[in-house]
């Protein structure tokens, strides 16, 4: 099996190396390539893959183990922020006192990768909801950034994933939150 994966990458390298986006012709008449890093990516069940991206599509391969099974991390929710405490309404700045909370957590969570999901309640459209929990998420990721932090992933789900009721204040007040999932 980890065979057939080192042939497929060998394939799949030489592919993404010839052609797309990657691969011009210079004036000249000389090849032109770009120099491709691979990364690792966190999928949402916690188990890690290589990344070699061209702008395109990109190749995804299993990350194993020498002996062959798949690297997977467990996952927990480790801190769940409340949007009202850390951001004015409609925005996405996050208040001086919850930027050093956030700068202590990041520095002193022991975790090999963390993901930053956004939620919003029901009040705006979907797509401004869409952009706002995406927007705060990100500020977040900014943060955890700043301190050394591995983010893989981050996300904004807008009203769409709620855990509570939007039809009462605290309901509302519940779904306003920025969720960090730590990979151990």
């Amino acid at each position: 099996m980890t065979r057939l994966f080192g042939m497929l990458n060998i394939l799949a390298l030489g592919l993404v190396m010839t052609s797309g986006p990657g691969w011009a012709q210079a004036q000249d008449n000389e090849p032109r390539t770009e120099r491709y890093v691979p990364g690792i990516w966190i999928d949402p069940d916690g188990c890690e893959h290589w990344v070699m991206d061209d702008g395109a599509e990109g190749f995804m391969s299993p990350h194993l183990t020498r002996d062959g099974r798949p690297v997977c991390h467990e996952r927990n929710l480790c801190g769940e922020m409340e949007s009202d405490q850390m951001f004015r309404s409609g925005s996405a700045e996050i208040a001086t006192a919850s930027r050093e909370r956030l700068r202590n957590f990041f520095r002193n969570t022991d975790a090999v990768s963390f993901t930053i999901v956004g939620h919003t309640d029901s009040r705006a459209s979907d797509a401004y909801n869409m952009r706002l929990s995406q927007r705060r998420a990100d500020a977040v990721a900014v943060i955890a950034r700043s301190e050394g932090a591995n983010v893989s992933d981050v996300r904004g789900y807008g009203e769409r994933m709620p855990v509570a009721s939007n039809d009462t204040a605290d309901g509302m007040a519940q779904n306003r939150r920025v969720e960090i999932l730590c990979w151990r």
